[in-house]
């Protein structure tokens, strides 16, 4: 965001006397009012605005100030805070002028800019939108000329009131092996708080993206809600103050708490985006704003299909070595599979990688496990037809490597403290605000691509939370710091190392779904879900994931049954069936399963390969959430020109005489006819709709009424049930 004036028109017209803004996508609308002199009021946002209704809206609707700062107003909520050279902690910004400048792809920045009334301090408001996405980006520039720096204590990316009424928040927590969880609760009086603190992982206990229901509770397909996300791999706060006003006053933005800035004179200070999205096709629809927008602006390669892959982690874990990697790549190929990818456990010299107490750090191959290296894989796995990728953690150290006794100054902790570990009880984490370090995680990275430029894929993982704040790198004034740099450091390596590798696919995976989020997107084509692989539980996850992130972005597995996080055992076509949903993967050691099992995944390969594109690049509608408990999930895909669809129906529980709810569909054209084939078939006879064909006003009106148990031979008879249905439009 720093250079976006750079593409902008230079003619944009300054509009210094004029107080209605009015900032706009094709579907939505939001209106400010910025009389210079005043205080910057936000007046509606909501469904688009004809320009003829503008003015009666601006002279009824209340207005309502529309970035609150500490000082004059102490005792109302408030999005900023500083405290100035002369150690005064109040400020009062008002409208000194304010702009629309259009780019030259047709996107408009406004620009709001604020002026304290006493300091030369100034805060730029600014909202950036396209003519193909219904979100609005919001976020903050903060400078000053004052002669020393202003600490800034409070500084959200933005603030939104929200009126009163039946409102219901939509969020997602977790925790290892269990993220993503979707939460809804009515706004009640008092502060609601969504927060991350980890330093490293944002996205495993919480995620810094919100929906608000208007009309009551959520509904997946109708009602008025508004989507938040904020695009930041970092600490965040997102407050819902429900006071004695009309409204709900919503903030967004990095978590201040020990995180104080020192603001020098002539640096800006730029807040991560607010992304910001509206719809009355309830929260489908605000999801399908954000999965479009996200896979054209917001992530790296959002237009390009993912392969199907095998990760060696659960197949082998650390027990690497070449004889059984050649294996798991021959039946992966046999399979259909287009990619490999080598897990943990492949380096380390005078501290080999056997387990998760060493080698981190050491990105050498340990030739003990690897005698012919990395080339000699990479030209096996070439011979096999498949590309191939690999495993780094480069953020992380452990205690037992050589890197940590060269520079035991690069880890986060405190000065005159012992070190804090974490996984293993050895591992710590690197202090990326130390331009040394962001050197060495560039170079780990870079490396590796220079030796082995046939590398594919990296999987990038970060297992370790900053448990020990305090940094080897910073003076004692700048301590406060160390959250913000850490991931402008980050920041700054992962841009390096796309400007470099524009097209390797990497993976974000920390601890499982530790980084599920916008801001780290634009650098990662994927992330991993959650290190739970269990189906059941996937169900209930994906589904809360896909509020905020399309299938292309979220990395599903078929692994082993029982599944090594739950235990539970799961059929082969119920781990195939959710896993399809998404980025399709395996994760188990091939030559443990079943002729009939391996049979299975091969037709399964081949039937998404054709369905791939509608998966991954079609629009999401969520049907019926596993949250009701009535004991079905459903969803399904369709594409651009609504000519092909996928419909995922899963059995989420078992009763006996159970009567289970049938299942509308949704997204079609209701005057096209589509035939129905269904996939992945293991029943003795076909379902009696294969084959036949409906019009799309029928499917979206009554469904298709599906058996609640697979009619298979008794030794495969299972309390689980699943259906993938492929919808291909006929001409009659």
């Amino acid at each position: 965001m720093r250079n976006l004036t750079s593409v902008f028109f230079v003619a944009a017209v300054s509009s210094a006397a004029a107080a209605q803004l009015h900032v706009s996508t094709p579907a939505t609308s939001m209106l400010l009012d910025a009389t210079p002199g005043e205080r910057v009021e936000f007046v509606y946002y909501g469904p688009a605005l004809s320009e003829t209704d503008i003015p009666s809206i601006m002279a009824v609707e209340k207005h309502v100030d529309a970035y609150p700062v500490y000082g004059m107003d102490a005792w109302n909520p408030y999005a900023f805070a500083a405290t100035h050279a002369d150690g005064s902690m109040s400020s009062d910004m008002r409208v000194e002028s304010s702009s629309q400048q259009t780019g030259e792809d047709g996107s408009v920045l406004t620009r709001v800019h604020l002026k304290d009334t006493l300091y030369p301090f100034f805060i730029d408001l600014c909202y950036l939108t396209r003519t193909d996405s219904d979100i609005i980006e919001m976020w903050t520039e903060v400078s000053h000329g004052e002669r020393k720096p202003v600490r800034l204590t409070e500084y959200a990316s933005a603030y939104l009131p929200i009126r009163r009424g039946d409102v219901w928040l939509c969020h997602l927590n977790g925790a290892w092996g269990n993220e993503g969880n979707l939460n809804q609760e009515k706004l009640l009086p008092g502060i609601k708080t969504i927060r991350n603190i980890d330093g490293v992982r944002n996205s495993q206990n919480a995620h810094s993206e919100v929906m608000f229901s208007l009309d009551g509770k959520p509904d997946e397909r109708k009602g008025r809600v508004i989507g938040a996300a904020l695009c930041y791999g970092g600490n965040y706060d997102l407050s819902v103050n429900t006071d004695a006003s009309a409204w709900h006053r919503f903030t967004a933005g990095i978590d201040s708490d020990n995180s104080a800035y020192d603001l020098e004179k002539g640096e800006t200070f730029v807040t991560p985006v607010l992304a910001l999205t509206y719809s009355e096709k309830g929260t489908s629809g605000v999801s399908r704003n954000f999965h479009r927008w996200g896979r054209k602006y917001r992530m790296s390669h959002g237009d390009r299909e993912r392969l199907v892959l095998l990760n060696s982690w659960e197949g082998i874990y650390f027990d690497v070595n070449e004889p059984v990697v050649n294996e798991m790549m021959a039946d992966v190929a046999e399979m259909g599979g287009e990619l490999f990818v080598l897990d943990d456990g492949w380096f380390g010299d005078k501290y080999p990688r056997t387990g998760d107490k060493t080698g981190l750090g050491d990105w050498v191959i340990d030739r003990n496990k690897l005698p012919n290296g990395i080339t000699d894989l990479l030209k096996s796995a070439d011979e096999k037809g498949l590309k191939f990728g690999i495993w780094i953690e480069p953020e992380m150290v452990s205690l037992y490597s050589s890197l940590y006794e060269k520079h035991p100054d690069w880890i986060i902790q405190a000065k005159g403290r012992e070190p804090v570990y974490g996984r293993g009880g050895t591992q710590l984490v690197l202090d990326l605000g130390n331009p040394e370090v962001q050197e060495h995680v560039f170079g780990v990275f870079d490396r590796l691509m220079t030796e082995y430029p046939a590398i594919n894929y990296i999987k990038w993982d970060a297992n370790m939370p900053v448990k020990n704040h305090g940094s080897h790198y910073h003076d004692a004034k700048s301590q406060s710091r160390l959250f913000i740099d850490y991931h402008r450091g980050f920041e700054n390596v992962c841009r390096r190392i796309r400007d470099k590798y524009p097209d390797v696919t990497v993976q974000a995976c920390a601890s499982g779904g530790g980084r599920a989020n916008w801001g780290i997107m634009p650098y990662f084509d994927e992330f991993w879900v959650s290190d739970n692989t269990d189906p059941l539980q996937r169900v209930y996850m994906q589904w809360g994931t896909s509020y905020f992130f399309p299938a292309i972005a979220m990395a599903q597995h078929i692994s082993a049954s029982p599944c090594h996080a739950t235990h539970r055992a799961t059929p082969m076509k119920y781990r195939i069936d959710v896993a399809m949903s998404g980025r399709l993967g395996l994760e188990m050691q091939p030559k443990h399963m079943t002729p009939f099992e391996k049979q299975l995944c091969k037709d399964a390969i081949a039937a998404y390969k054709k369905i791939r594109p509608v998966v991954q690049l079609g629009d999401q509608y969520r049907l019926h959430s596993p949250y009701d408990g009535d004991g079905v999930a459903a969803l399904m895909y369709v594409d651009e020109p609504r000519d092909k669809a996928v419909f995922f129906w899963y059995k989420t529980q078992d009763f006996h005489n159970h009567h289970y709810p049938r299942v509308t569909m949704d997204g079609l054209d209701p005057e096209k006819m589509y035939r129905v084939t269904e996939l992945n078939r293991i029943d003795n006879a076909p379902l009696d709709c294969e084959g036949k064909t409906f019009s799309g006003a029928w499917l979206m009106a009554n469904g298709i009424d599906l058996p609640y148990r697979h009619q298979v031979d008794v030794d495969m008879m299972s309390d689980y049930s699943s259906r993938v249905l492929f919808l291909e439009t006929v001409e009659l």
